[in-house]
């Protein structure tokens, strides 16, 4: 009898097609939005992660920041490389330690020409920062030491000016320096959240402060902790060493910053993980209006059908036959727009992310979430028409026009 009851339902709903594709479409739309909204979040959320990796292990950032005297406040004093020094020799928990001074230059190789930044660094500047080489070499220590005009070169900066070439063993000039590439950095991309990590020039710091800069400065210090566990006491360790050097008194505001890259990197997580569910919570709204949608036209289809109600109640048709009849229209329906709705959803989503360069974050757990969903929302909203249709007097039913 229930599989007769099953037969019924879609019979039903075969009745009428465009009526069962409109009652559909809002559970459609409410799952395909679902489904995009959380897993390109989730896309979002993977890309940082692998940026923020990208940058360097166990990865701290050391910059000057503003000094403030009252309400006035000036631009600190630059690190030099007696700062650097001073770290990697008195900080336990430091591995690696890379000074960076940078500026924007035109960089010329015959007649192609590309504006790029040029760093001033050692070749800890690669170990830190996760470089990888693809061709040639560093830096030696007579030309780090020396000040010589070398560089190396980030993939960018070769499709540029060197199109298919072998840039190894070429030169550039950099303003009125010429520069001999001594090697080329493996392609790390581009970050999603900041520039392109394969367009920079890299030279010798001493080259870079004598023939570039004019000066001694040192803009930022990169530094990477022995291990990841390790991170937080490296941070701590560099704070206590700068205030000591920066003579800053207790109580006094640092003029200068630690950043750690992986707490920069769990709180963009957090905060990505919060907007996901905020917007996955935003489009699970046209779910409950499509369940609206679904008992709308299921009051409707019981008003249309009272006669027929009331000659199967008539018949020998129990409440609870009828009751499930009803109830699996509606559940029907709904997991069929539930269904449609997901390869909708999986498609936005896959779509989102080739468009926007991530990795597809799509997770089976989604995709069961929704489908239960659905048909959660089927038995709610379908349940009162359906009760409604049990409930009806035969007689009163068979005498309705």
């Amino acid at each position: 009898m229930i599989g007769a009851t099953i037969i019924l339902a879609f019979r039903e709903i075969r009745r009428n097609p465009m009526r069962s594709i409109l009652t559909t479409l809002g559970i459609m739309i409410g799952v395909a939005s679902v489904i995009a909204m959380v897993t390109l979040g989730r896309s979002v959320t993977a890309r940082i992660t692998a940026d923020i990796a990208s940058m360097g292990t166990n990865l701290l950032i050391v910059a000057p920041g503003a000094e403030r005297h009252g309400p006035v406040s000036s631009t600190a004093s630059a690190f030099t490389m007696n700062d650097v020094v001073a770290i990697e020799r008195e900080s336990g928990a430091v591995d690696k330690v890379a000074p960076t001074a940078s500026s924007s230059a035109l960089v010329v190789c015959g007649n192609s020409n590309w504006n790029t930044t040029i760093q001033g660094s050692t070749n800890e500047f690669f170990e830190v920062r996760g470089y990888k080489f693809a061709q040639g070499e560093g830096f030696t220590e007579t030309q780090l030491q020396a000040g010589l005009p070398v560089c190396v070169i980030g993939e960018t900066v070769r499709r540029e000016l060197f199109g298919q070439q072998d840039p190894v063993g070429s030169t550039v000039r950099i303003g009125t320096i010429t520069f001999t590439v001594t090697g080329l950095t493996a392609s790390k991309g581009k970050a999603a959240m900041g520039p392109d990590q394969d367009d920079l020039v890299v030279i010798p710091v001493v080259t870079f402060q004598r023939r570039i800069a004019g000066n001694t400065d040192i803009n930022s210090i990169l530094v990477s902790a022995l291990t990841s566990a390790k991170t937080a006491l490296a941070k701590g360790q560099v704070e206590a060493l700068m205030r000591e050097r920066r003579h800053i008194a207790a109580g006094q505001v640092d003029d200068f910053s630690v950043e750690d890259m992986k707490e920069m990197g769990t709180m963009l997580t957090n905060v990505t993980t919060v907007l996901t569910a905020l917007l996955g919570a935003i489009a699970g709204v046209s779910l409950i209006v499509g369940g609206i949608g679904i008992m709308n036209i299921m009051l409707v289809s019981v008003t249309e059908r009272t006669r027929e109600i009331g000659i199967r109640l008539s018949i020998g048709a129990r409440e609870r036959e009828v009751l499930l009849q009803f109830l699996v229209e509606a559940v029907t329906l709904s997991v069929f727009g539930g269904m449609i709705g997901i390869l909708l959803g999986i498609a936005l989503s896959f779509g989102g992310a080739i468009a926007f360069g991530m990795p597809f974050g799509l997770k089976p757990d989604i995709v069961v979430i929704a489908i239960l969903f659905s048909g959660a929302v089927g038995v709610g909203f379908g349940y009162v028409p359906a009760r409604k249709a049990s409930r009806l007097n035969p007689i009163d039913a068979l005498r309705h026009e």
